[in-house]
């Protein structure tokens, strides 16, 4: 699998995406449990598993994919009947991630090598990663959802847990935006073949592995610290937000205060 610069439970509506926030530090790592359309959250039963298509059906839907493909980035089949084609993940994290300190990002020639500079350095830190940035795979029929995650982890030097994230796939159904978490067996490639590559119509997304309650075991202590600076550096810019709103409030309600006094009963 390579990377490019241009980057089974049930379906979720995009309410989800939606649920409120509290302004405070918690904002980055907990969301609204209470949502105000519970039952719009709801996972639905995913639909039933069908049988493998024939070499024969995968010739025809690969034609059928390339025909459509407009961007030069068609799908190759092999003779062993395997095949080969690009995906589009939108990373769409929520919390920073772990990295090393001080290490440049990984160059085409370190991927080639497959160079491993996260191990040159025992220092980390943590920062967000550009919301709903987009990294784009070349990746195999075979490659699987476990593989994906792991080379984009790979690519951005995360040095995180694996476990940490999944990939959901997005699709659109009934004037909804939907979400389907994978399990970690899925293929990517089959299912962009089956969509076709009409991104509108499947998407691949990378989002923390939501479990409901935060597993803080999993987390280094280096990692627990960076957690808490970062929480305490929001918590100070809220709280500085918040009193240059009322600061502001108050100015003006002087100013009326004055102007009224200055002018006859």
């Amino acid at each position: 699998m390579t990377v490019d610069s241009s980057m089974s439970s049930g379906y979720c509506s995009l309410e989800e995406e939606l649920e409120d926030c509290f302004f405070t530090a918690k904002t980055t790592f907990f969301r609204n449990v209470q949502s105000k359309h519970p039952l719009k959250n709801v996972c639905k039963p995913a639909e039933e598993t069908q049988r493998p298509p024939t070499l024969q059906e995968i010739k025809q839907k690969i034609d059928s994919y390339n025909t459509r493909e407009k961007n030069c980035l068609g799908m190759k089949l092999s003779e062993d009947g395997t095949y080969t084609g690009f995906i589009k993940v939108h990373l769409k994290l929520r919390r920073p991630v772990t990295v090393p300190a001080g290490i440049r990002p990984q160059s085409i020639y370190d991927a080639i090598k497959e160079v491993n500079l996260a191990a040159t350095t025992d220092k980390r830190t943590s920062f967000y990663l550009p919301l709903d940035a987009i990294k784009q795979l070349h990746i195999s029929s075979t490659t699987t959802v476990s593989e994906v995650i792991q080379g984009l982890l790979k690519k951005f030097m995360v040095v995180d847990n694996p476990q940490k994230f999944a990939l959901f796939k997005r699709i659109h159904k009934d004037g909804q935006v939907l979400f389907q978490k994978l399990s970690v067996a899925d293929c990517p490639l089959y299912l962009r073949l089956l969509a076709g590559p009409d991104n509108d119509v499947l998407s691949f997304v990378l989002k923390e592995n939501e479990t409901g309650e935060v597993e803080w075991d999993a987390f280094s202590i280096p990692e627990l610290q960076n957690f808490l600076t970062i929480l305490e550096k929001e918590e100070q810019d809220k709280i500085q937000q918040v009193q240059k709103k009322y600061d502001k409030f108050r100015q003006k309600l002087e100013e009326a205060l004055r102007e009224s006094q200055g002018k006859p009963g």
